[in-house]
């Protein structure tokens, strides 16, 4: 019987030291900011606007998507996703990268697109009535 408590214990500490390490793993933050992007090495979250001039790339053969962002500053910046293009990202008005800035490139590992909300624009519309 002694045993059991001993082995519960044990369990209950590794879930707890683990459940800390996960928690130390995952303090992302958000920058809009691309010049204090590219100058950490840490995974991160970019915030900023597709740049509709420049087309985005679609590799099929390496399933690549690539685009340019652009900040609040002015600033461009590169992105390749290993994956698919977003199934909204053509009517998007902001884009969410996360992941790491690496010789010149911003490498994503995942991408959230913000559109305009059906609400806001009904929004509007009684607000001007």
């Amino acid at each position: 019987m002694n045993n059991k408590y001993i082995f519960g214990g044990f369990i209950i500490v590794v879930f707890l030291g683990l459940m800390a390490y996960l928690f130390t793993q995952t303090n992302i933050s958000y920058e809009n900011n691309f010049t204090e992007i590219m100058k950490t090495d840490k995974t991160i979250k970019a915030t900023g606007a597709w740049v509709k001039t420049k087309n985005y790339h679609i590799d099929k053969e390496k399933n690549l998507f690539s685009f340019y962002m652009i900040d609040d500053e002015g600033k461009e910046m590169k992105v390749v996703y290993k994956g698919t293009i977003p199934n909204n990202f053509e009517s998007a008005t902001s884009v969410v990268v996360t992941g790491k800035y690496q010789k010149g490139i911003f490498h994503a590992s995942d991408i959230l697109t913000k559109c305009p909300s059906k609400y806001e624009e009904e929004f509007q519309e009684t607000k001007n009535s």
